[in-house]
């Protein structure tokens, strides 16, 4: 037996005396940086708020300066019938009026005697507007007002895409990091079990031991070889899914490489990654939610769509009035005696189109506030249901660690009594089989700790990394 002991404690010491491969520790936070940096679908995400510039760009042209001309000719058998010019520069404004400046200068044999003007032409300058439909509310105004307020809510959108993003990478490293514990914990006992193997042959071939405790060493030995195998694919699957949010800047997928490990002291260091380390519940604002924020910009953008429908209701009222001069560097010949003036007037009888297109605006625009309630609703009790969550994962996780403890120590005194003859090796494997149960247990209690810290994190649409 002394023979036994004395060979377990050289195995066990020239085991603690191998080199370690040298690795390369990649912190969540780091891994993280890189795929809100170059991740392709965090670059898409910024397009979002690119194509709402555009839109608002394109909701300002309609306000732009115009400039208009129009030239009309026509000669058959050496007569000319008509030559008409008409040149006009127009500025829109915000509401419903346009100033234009208007030149007009037409001749000819047959040409209709209303535009008859002057040799040198008849300058014009007046103003246009709508005053009933489309004076305080029209289709340009509403499309400038809608398009600020998409800029708003893209800008939302964008953060909640990007923490979609970041969560989705936050949950393949963490399982990148429980495999990669996992693995740990098999080679560690596949580490005693070749120990032990190589004790009980020893000590089978000087007669200390019966045959049959080699065969259950064996056994062991190869169980925990067969584990550490499955383990050893697991992670490479673990470390391939993790690859897929790993990029370069110039759009170049990387792949991890097997000398880079994930961090094991995250559990210190999650808190502070997600920036929830001083997250409370209670001082949570809803409001401030970004997906609360984005609903209510589409609920103002509903509204003006809603304001804009109900000015349709209103009867269409047109104006003009244009000074006429042939002198326009004489200020005082723009005169009250010259003038062109019109006026329209437009009325649908039934408004059928018109009480339709208001009605369709205000379903749209109630069962936005409808879905803005509920999404408040959802996001706090979904916080504060995973802030229980978290609270009951740590009392979970003392008595985890109570247990592998105790498992340890089990294992320990087994192992002691076994090398005194007074166990046997079929209890020690019991007792380690255990504990390895045991600590596959804690590793998997911390991987879903890590997930509800992930699942808050993206609850609340928290920005990290700034």
């Amino acid at each position: 037996m002394k023979n036994y002991i004395l060979i377990l404690f050289l195995l066990m010491l020239s085991n603690f005396s191998a080199q370690e491969k040298v690795a390369s520790v990649m912190t969540l936070s780091e891994y993280l940086g890189y795929v809100k940096t170059y991740h392709p679908i965090v670059k898409q995400a910024n397009l979002t708020i690119n194509n709402s510039e555009a839109k608002l760009l394109k909701a300002r042209g309609a306000f732009d300066p115009k400039v208009e001309v129009d030239f009309d000719k026509k000669e058959f058998k050496d007569t000319e019938y008509y030559n008409k010019l008409n040149a006009a520069f127009k500025i829109p404004t915000y509401y419903g009026l346009e100033f234009k400046a208007n030149f007009e200068n037409n001749d000819g044999y047959y040409l209709n005697p209303e535009n008859t003007v002057p040799t040198d032409g008849l300058y014009a300058a007046g103003v246009s507007a709508s005053l009933l439909n489309g004076f305080l509310i029209n289709k340009r105004m509403a499309s400038l007002k809608q398009a600020k307020l998409f800029i708003n809510q893209a800008k939302e959108d964008q953060q909640i895409l990007v923490n979609e993003i970041l969560y989705s990478a936050a949950l393949s490293y963490f399982n990148w990091l429980k495999t990669y514990n996992e693995k740990k914990v098999y080679e560690d006992f596949l580490k005693n079990a070749e120990i032990r193997f190589k004790g009980t042959k020893s000590a089978f071939l000087e007669g200390d031991k019966p045959a049959i405790d080699t065969l259950e060493a064996g056994i062991t030995l190869n169980n925990r070889k067969l584990n550490l195998e499955k383990a050893r694919i697991k992670l490479i699957k673990s470390s391939l899914e993790i690859s897929t949010f790993l990029w370069l800047n110039d759009n170049t997928p990387v792949e991890l490489q097997d000398h880079i490990i994930p961090d094991v002291t995250v559990l210190d260091k999650v808190d502070n990654t997600f920036n929830i380390a001083l997250f409370n519940d209670a001082n949570f604002d809803i409001n401030n939610h970004p997906k609360i924020k984005s609903l209510e910009y589409k609920i103002q953008s509903l509204k003006v769509d809603k304001n804009l429908k109900l000015n349709n209701l209103l009867p269409k009222l047109d104006i003009q009035y244009n000074f006429l001069t042939e002198k326009p560097k004489e200020y005082n010949s723009f005169t009250y005696d010259n003038y062109k003036a019109a006026i329209s007037f437009k009325l649908p009888l039934f408004l059928r189109k018109e009480r339709g297109d208001f009605k369709l605006a205000k379903v749209k625009l109630q069962d936005a506030e409808f879905t803005n309630e509920a999404a408040k609703v959802t996001i706090k009790n979904k916080i504060s249901a995973l802030q229980q969550e978290l609270t009951s994962f740590k009392t979970q996780n003392t008595y985890i660690k109570n247990i592998v403890r105790d498992y340890d120590t089990l294992l320990k005194g087994e192992e002691r009594k076994f090398f005194l003859g007074e166990s046997s090796l079929f209890l020690v494997n019991y007792r380690e089989s255990k504990l390895i149960e045991t600590k596959l247990k804690a590793i998997d209690l911390e991987n879903s700790f890590f997930k509800a810290k992930a699942d808050l994190f993206k609850a609340a649409v928290i920005s990290i990394l700034n």
